[in-house]
């Protein structure tokens, strides 16, 4: 049954991604939903696309969707739709967006597609059934060593934690090859279970940013958790994935900056 989902999800993922190539040629009027959070036209037509035509295929099912156009009906099946991760970069002319849908089944996720329309990268994954780059199974890297590795995150407008991350970024830059912060949560995903990165994490992340992602990663064969390690949860907030091999040592730094972090607020307590 998810091989239907997840073909027609790669259907209409291609045809939005086309949409995007084509938009992304254009002027781009943007707006904010609050600082520093833009909308485009492309957010909103990219949306409008995916909800209809997953309304088509699909009309039992629920629907979310980033700019809210999505499908309110009672279903253990729920979409999760971004129509353009990494508008910001999309704004600016940056090459770095993509189009993801995630299937959850009673808040676990069965399914995702992340289109990357200017590369032509098409990433899918089923659960139990492997993840894969243009139809090529991926796994993602071998590299056991937090010194060797090459990490990413990400830093959402609309968090409040930002100095917090700003310390780990410091910390992990000085004991990897290095962190990269390329604005899109999707595509970091997918560039931990392709092997890219060893580790991605963010402190603020909506589930339609994460729903697939985070399948191909552990689907690749890697870890998804939270900052210390525990149950990842589609509908939490901080989110941590690696290829598990370095996994438990980037635990124990998060929790250092941690215990350092709330240091100073205590000490002012007293």
């Amino acid at each position: 049954m998810t091989d239907n989902y997840l073909s027609t999800a790669v259907e209409i993922a291609r045809e939005a991604g086309a949409l995007l190539a084509q938009l992304a040629k254009r002027p781009q009027e943007i707006e904010y939903k609050r600082p520093s959070d833009l909308v485009t036209e492309a957010d909103r037509r990219s949306e409008a696309l995916i909800v209809e035509r997953l309304r088509s295929h699909f009309p039992r099912h629920a629907i979310v969707g980033e700019e809210g156009g999505g499908q309110k009906v009672d279903s253990d099946y729920c979409w999760y739709v971004d129509p353009l991760d990494g508008t910001t970069n999309f704004a600016h002319g940056f090459p770095v967006f993509c189009v993801t849908l995630g299937l959850a089944y009673r808040d676990e996720v069965v399914a995702g597609v992340v289109y990357d329309p200017t590369r032509d990268e098409l990433f899918t994954a089923e659960r139990g059934a492997g993840a894969y780059l243009n139809n090529r199974r991926i796994h993602v890297s071998k590299t056991a060593s937090l010194s060797e590795s090459l990490l990413a995150t990400g830093f959402p407008p609309f968090a409040d934690n930002h100095q917090l991350n700003i310390e780990f970024y410091l910390r992990f830059t000085q004991l990897s090859h290095g962190v990269r912060r390329a604005g899109s949560a999707a595509l970091d995903f997918c560039s931990v279970a392709a092997g890219r990165f060893e580790g991605f994490w963010e402190l603020k992340l909506n589930p339609w940013d994460k729903a697939a992602g985070t399948l191909m990663v552990t689907e690749a064969g890697g870890r998804v958790t939270d900052l210390a390690g525990r149950e990842f949860r589609l509908l939490g907030d901080e989110v941590f994935a690696s290829n598990g091999l370095v996994h438990e040592a980037m635990c124990r730094v998060f929790a250092e900056v941690l215990r350092q972090h709330r240091t100073p607020d205590t000490q002012a307590a007293r």
